[in-house]
């Protein structure tokens, strides 16, 4: 970013992004299926002062902490893995987060310490998943993006395996449950808990922003990064450590929800293009509200009945995946 015009560019993008985010926090809040009189709420009169601060507000935090750091998370992979169609759930740290939180549930667990064991399980497999792909597509000190993409792929399509299998051997009750949990959702959370997973999940995505230069080459190729004097293999585990370890931390807490980090992306790259520098932090800024919005139609939509708000980011990220692979094969015979 040299030239002034670059700059002014970046500036209006990220200031865009802000204003709509802060938008997001003052108004997602005051939307619901019941009323919510704010006189009351703000002077600590029930039940409208539990509704905003105990139910709607945590809920939105944490659906805009978890959006923005799944679009993240996508736009990060699909730089190391130069594919756009490469979410932040490709390489199965998702899959291993199921797995654990589906297997907590079939073995009845509850609580460990004073956390649900879902959560913990979740983040132990997704922790598992990270560390065996890492394993498996490192060769000796070197690691390219088509052995990562190979062993990610593999890694998942056993998690999923196994969590079909755990599926069909659980009870009634058990299956329900589990479903309810593969399909994603956003709920409630001490703010205890939310500032624990913003302190963990912000400091890597600040990270991840600073080496947006390095993204930048890679996503060009691993041959043209080398040249300049990145250490790919290097870039390639921090990345993915990264990428990993953010999705696991947000997927132990709201299950997998899928789509964020392909739409998002992409409708930023029609409209900023595809620098990293600038792509990354709008990445977080509009993937946010997303999220939030669409869990907003989660619990509005059929108010009193709540739809999981992975089922709503499938919904819309179902026909956008279509679109995009046919732009693709129109563009192949261009």
């Amino acid at each position: 970013m040299n030239t002034v015009a670059t700059k002014r560019r970046f500036l209006q993008a990220v200031s865009a992004g802000a204003a709509i985010l802060v938008a997001a926090v003052l108004l997602l809040p005051l939307a619901g299926s019941a009323s919510l009189d704010l006189g009351r709420a703000f002077a600590g009169q029930s039940p409208d002062y539990e509704i905003l601060f105990y139910t709607r507000l945590p809920r939105v935090l944490l659906a805009l902490l978890a959006g923005g750091t799944l679009a993240v998370a996508g736009t990060l992979f699909q730089a190391l893995l130069r594919d756009a169609l490469a979410t932040e759930y490709t390489l199965g740290v998702s899959s291993g987060a199921s797995l654990g939180a589906v297997l907590a549930i079939c073995l009845g667990w509850r609580e460990v310490g004073s956390l649900p064991a879902v959560w913990v399980a979740a983040f132990a497999g997704a922790t598992a998943v990270l560390f065996l792909v890492v394993a498996l597509a490192s060769e000796g000190r070197r690691m390219s993006s088509f052995t990562l993409l190979l062993a990610g792929v593999t890694i998942n399509s056993i998690c999923l395996a196994a969590i079909l299998f755990l599926q069909y051997t659980a009870s009634f009750g058990q299956s329900f449950a589990i479903v309810r949990w593969l399909m994603g959702g956003i709920d409630p959370l001490p703010y205890s808990t939310l500032a624990v997973a913003a302190a963990a999940v912000l400091p890597a995505l600040a990270y991840v922003f600073l080496r947006a230069r390095e993204w930048n080459l890679l996503a060009v190729g691993e041959d043209w990064a080398a040249a300049r004097g990145v250490s790919v293999s290097r870039l390639m585990l921090t990345g993915y450590l990264l990428g990993s370890f953010v999705t696991g931390s947000i997927t132990a807490l709201t299950g997998p929800i899928g789509f964020v980090g392909l739409i998002v992306p992409h409708a930023l790259r029609l409209k900023l293009g595809a620098d990293h520098r600038l792509l990354l932090p709008c990445a977080f800024l509009i993937g946010a509200p997303f999220l939030g919005v669409c869990d907003l139609l989660a619990r509005t939509v059929l108010a009193p009945t709540e739809i999981p708000v992975g089922v709503i980011t499938a919904m819309l990220g179902g026909p956008f995946f279509i679109w995009l692979l046919r732009s693709r094969r129109r563009s192949l015979w261009l």
